[in-house]
């Protein structure tokens, strides 16, 4: 598997959050002067993590001028209320529809414990901890904020969730895509080429507003992406032709399933065969060999992703009535 970059650029590191194993997730630390921000932030197994890359910094949790989350799913934000609880400074900014659940976050469990199932769930994310209601901020879409030599700017992109945004650096003219900009793990960065592929997992998966999504990161003139899954992305227009071949794949198995007349466990079975078709098919066409990791790496997302397939299809067949 390739190194990833730790320091990306100058005061700006990555930090591997050890989510299920090495390489899954990364959460990072951005510097300014003598203040801090953290971008992601995992779950709670990964906090002391965080804590521990701010000191090595020189830094301490009250010196945490911001702690941002892409959007609330828990292998981005589920550590916010214990890193907000340890950083007294810190506001915690996210999209409006994010805010809601990190302050109320009983709702965002109970779908949680429905894709991860109880056990799992706990072992992964332990108990979540709510954020007080004032201590978050939601920037606009497009709003920017200046901190010391850089400027934030956020861009509201749907497609993987509605409460999903995007945070572009000025100083390192690199955007944090969250899971807008799909997963490029490691293990599949040994081959011809780097493979990209999107996220489709419960609930809000639009094939369109994802598209759409990747032309706003293109547009923002960034010349990096910083991937929560996993690391820098170094070349955008690559990628965004991947996201879009994937999101069109992903589209033509939803369709397939709702012309199969399968509903339930037949049908999520139906859809995650497809979704790991064309992930091997991805894999194997840049010569990669499936090791013991990547194999639980295709499960694992081939599973989720046709989750989210499922859901949209169960919730098209319930609208239509």
């Amino acid at each position: 598997m390739p190194p990833y970059e730790k320091e990306p650029f100058p005061g700006l590191f990555t930090i591997d959050c050890d989510y299920i194993f090495p390489g899954v997730a990364c959460a990072y630390l951005v510097v300014e002067g003598k203040e801090a921000a953290f971008i992601e932030n995992n779950t709670n197994h990964s906090v002391p993590i965080l804590l521990e890359e701010l000191n090595k910094a020189g830094l301490t949790p009250e010196d945490v001028k911001y702690i941002i989350i892409t959007h609330v799913h828990l292998d981005h934000a589920g550590g916010t209320g214990l890193l907000a609880k340890h950083c007294p400074n810190a506001i915690i900014l996210a999209h409006p529809k994010a805010a809601k659940h990190l302050i109320h976050p009983e709702r965002l469990i109970q779908s949680s414990k429905a894709v991860y199932g109880e056990e799992n769930y706990k072992k992964l994310y332990g108990e979540i901890l709510p954020v007080p209601a004032e201590r978050v901020k939601s920037p606009a879409d497009g709003e920017e904020i200046q901190w010391g030599k850089r400027i934030f700017k956020f861009y509201y992109t749907k497609g993987h969730a509605n409460h999903h945004f995007c945070i572009y650096d000025s100083l390192s003219n690199g955007i944090f895509t969250g899971d807008s900009f799909g997963l490029g793990y490691r293990e599949f960065a040994v081959g011809k080429n780097p493979i990209l592929y999107p996220s489709t997992t419960p609930t809000d998966f639009d094939a369109e507003e994802a598209m759409s999504t990747v032309d706003t990161i293109l547009s923002t003139g960034a010349d990096k992406a910083y991937l929560t899954h996993f690391g820098v992305w170094k070349d955008l227009k690559s990628g965004a032709r991947q996201m879009k071949q994937g999101l069109h794949a992903m589209q033509n198995i939803l369709s397939s399933g709702e012309r199969s007349g399968l509903e339930g466990e037949p049908l999520l079975e139906f859809c995650t065969g497809r979704v790991r078709a064309y992930l091997e098919r991805e894999v194997s066409t840049q010569g990669i060999s499936l090791g013991e990791k990547e194999e639980m790496l295709l499960g694992f997302d081939s599973k989720i992703n046709a989750q989210g397939l499922v859901f949209q299809i169960e919730r098209k067949k319930r609208k239509n009535g």
